[in-house]
């Protein structure tokens, strides 16, 4: 079973959100489908499901490999860099 060896380094507490929604998709005029939100440095992004896919966006900028789900009631995360839900 793959492992994901990136969840040791990420900071604690986990950072602050940067925002409530993805700013990428307001200043595109587009909706956010749901959020995610980056554990490396609290960056707000839309997932996969939206058309710009914003948090896979700032993973392939930034190299932050760790997200978790944005959305009220969930709180799975997910390594982009090992393809795993951690």
């Amino acid at each position: 079973m793959k492992e994901c060896s990136h969840v040791f380094v990420l900071p604690e507490p986990e950072p602050t959100a940067l925002s409530e929604t993805c700013l990428e998709c307001v200043a595109a005029g587009t909706h956010p489908v749901q959020l995610r939100k980056c554990l490396q440095c609290g960056h707000i992004g839309c997932c996969d499901s939206s058309p710009l896919r914003h948090a896979t966006g700032h993973f392939k900028d930034s190299g932050h490999p760790i997200m978790r789900t944005f959305e009220p009631g969930e709180s799975w995360r997910w390594c982009f860099a090992d393809t795993v839900l951690v």
